[in-house]
C-alpha cells in the first residue's frame, strides 16, 4: 500500500491511513506501507536547500547533501503513520530505505534502483510486523543517501512489492486514473483499466497519478498495480480505482484512452547547425553526460547550403544548464545561435488502439486546427501523438481532443 503527500498531509489523514492498513491487515494479508513526505513538506526542504546550498554561494550542487535534507520528510510520515498503527495495537515499525535496503546507483537526486534484497522485510512480515518504508529514499554503494526524483515514492512501492512478490495498490487524492485532468475537463471519465503501455505514456507525457519508472517496474516485473483513493473510510465502498494491466487483459480496447498534458517544457532551437554526420552525437552526447533528459527532437534544413535547424525539448529545471552547455561547446559543434522558450507545453493523445486504426492524426490535427491552436513540434509513438504548442492555449487543447475523440462517452 502507497500512499502520497496529500494522503498523509496532517495528522488527521495520517489516521486514516491508519485506518485503511487496519482494515487490509483484517483481511488476513501480510501488508508493508510506503509513504511520501507530508504536502508541501518536499517544496520547503528544496527551498531550504537552495537557500542554503550552492544556489545561493554560485557554487556546484551538493547533491548527495541535497538528498541528506529533502530524503528526511518521508522520514517523518514513516515514523508518525508507525506511531499511529501502534497506539492502533497493530505491530509496525518504520523503515528508512537504507534499512530495508533499497539500493541505488550514485546519480543522487535522480537515483535509480539496483537491487532490493528482500530478506529484512520477508522476515519481518513473516512475524507479522506491518512495515511501514519511507519512499523516495535509498542508499547508494557508498553508505549514502540517494533520493529518486520527483514521485519517486511510487517507484519504491513497485520496486518493494516486485522485491517481497506481491501485488501494489497506490492510494492517492483522486479514485483511479482518468481520460483526462478533471480539472481541466469535467466530463472526464475514470478508467475501469489501462495497460502499462498506455500508463506508461500518460505517466511521461505529463498526466500526475504515477511515476513514470513506476509503470516501467510495474511492467518489466508484471506487478499488479491499482489505483485507488486513500479519501475514504473503511467500510466505505472505495470502488475499485484503476487497475493497470497487461494489454491483453483489456477486451475493449479504445483507439484514444486519454489525454495528458504537461507544462514543465522548454524548447531550445540550434540554428545554422553543420549538416554533416556526428553533430548530433556531439550535442546529446554532452547532455547525456550531463544527465539532461531529452524529449521531442525534430532536425530541418536551414536556409542556407549545408545547414540545419535542430529543435528539441527538456524539463524547464534543466533549460538554462542546457544552454549553458550547448553555448560553452559552440565553437566545437559549430552551430550560429541558440535559443530558449519556456512558454510551451506537451499536449498527447495516448491509446493502444492507434496501432490498428488510421486518421488519428487527422483527427487531432483537425481539432486543434479548429481551436486556432499553432503547433511548433510533432512527436509521435506507436501509441501516441504528442504536440508542443503555445502555454496559452493548453487547456483549450486538452478539451478540444478530448471532445474529438469522444472520451466523455461510455
Amino acid at each position: 500500500m502507497k500512499f502520497g503527500g496529500t494522503s498523509v498531509a496532517d495528522l488527521e489523514r495520517i489516521r486514516r491511513v491508519g485506518r485503511l492498513v487496519a482494515a487490509e491487515v483484517a483481511t488476513g494479508k501480510q501488508v508493508a506501507v510506503v509513504v511520501s513526505a507530508m504536502s508541501g513538506k518536499t517544496n520547503e526542504l528544496v527551498a531550504w536547500t537552495d537557500g542554503a546550498g550552492a544556489a545561493a554561494q554560485g557554487l556546484p550542487p551538493s547533491d548527495d547533501e541535497y538528498d541528506v535534507v529533502v530524503a528526511s520528510g518521508e522520514q517523518v510520515t514513516a515514523g508518525l503513520l508507525a506511531m499511529t498503527l501502534r497506539n492502533m495495537g497493530l505491530n509496525a515499525r518504520s523503515w528508512m530505505g537504507w534499512q530495508v535496503p533499497i539500493i541505488t546507483d550514485d546519480a543522487h537526486g535522480r537515483a535509480r534502483i539496483d537491487d532490493i534484497p528482500p530478506e529484512n522485510l520477508a522476515r519481518a512480515m513473516d512475524a507479522g510486523e506491518i512495515a511501514v518504508i519511507a519512499g523516495f529514499q535509498g542508499v547508494d554503494r557508498q553508505g549514502r543517501i540517494a533520493t529518486l526524483g520527483r514521485g519517486g515514492s511510487d517507484t519504491s512501492a513497485v520496486a518493494v512489492a516486485a522485491a517481497v512478490g506481491g501485488a501494489c495498490d497506490i492510494y492517492t487524492d483522486v479514485d483511479g486514473v482518468y481520460t483526462t485532468d478533471p480539472r481541466i475537463e469535467s466530463k472526464a471519465r475514470k478508467l475501469a483499466r489501462i495497460s502499462y503501455e498506455e500508463m506508461l505514456e500518460m505517466a511521461s507525457l505529463g498526466a500526475k497519478v504515477l511515476q513514470t519508472r513506476s509503470v516501467e517496474l510495474a511492467m518489466s516485473q508484471h506487478v499488479p498495480l491499482r489505483v485507488l483513493s486513500s479519501f475514504v473510510e473503511p467500510g466505505e465502498a472505495p470502488g475499485q480505482g484503476t487497475i493497470v494491466c497487461d494489454e491483453e487483459e483489456i477486451v475493449e480496447k479504445r483507439i484514444v484512452s486519454g489525454v495528458a498534458y504537461s507544462r514543465d517544457e522548454a524548447k531550445v532551437s540550434l540554428f545554422g547547425l553543420p549538416d554533416t554526420p556526428g553533430v548530433s552525437s556531439k550535442i546529446f552526447g554532452r547532455l547525456a553526460d550531463a544527465n539532461v533528459n531529452v524529449d521531442m527532437i525534430v532536425q530541418s534544413h536551414a536556409r542556407s547550403e549545408g545547414a540545419a535547424n535542430m529543435e528539441f525539448t527538456v524539463g524547464k529545471r534543466d533549460a538554462a544548464r542546457t544552454v549553458e552547455i550547448l553555448r560553452a561547446a559552440q565553437s566545437e559543434i559549430g552551430f550560429e545561435d541558440a535559443q530558449l522558450n519556456e512558454d510551451v507545453a506537451k499536449v498527447s493523445v495516448i491509446g493502444v488502439g492507434m496501432r490498428s486504426h488510421a486518421g488519428v492524426a487527422k483527427t487531432m490535427f483537425t481539432a486543434l486546427a479548429e481551436k486556432g491552436v499553432n503547433i511548433q513540434v510533432i512527436s509521435t509513438s506507436e501509441i501516441k501523438i504528442s504536440v508542443l504548442i503555445d502555454a496559452a492555449y493548453t487547456e483549450l487543447a486538452v478539451r478540444a481532443l478530448h471532445a474529438a475523440y469522444e472520451l466523455d462517452k461510455v
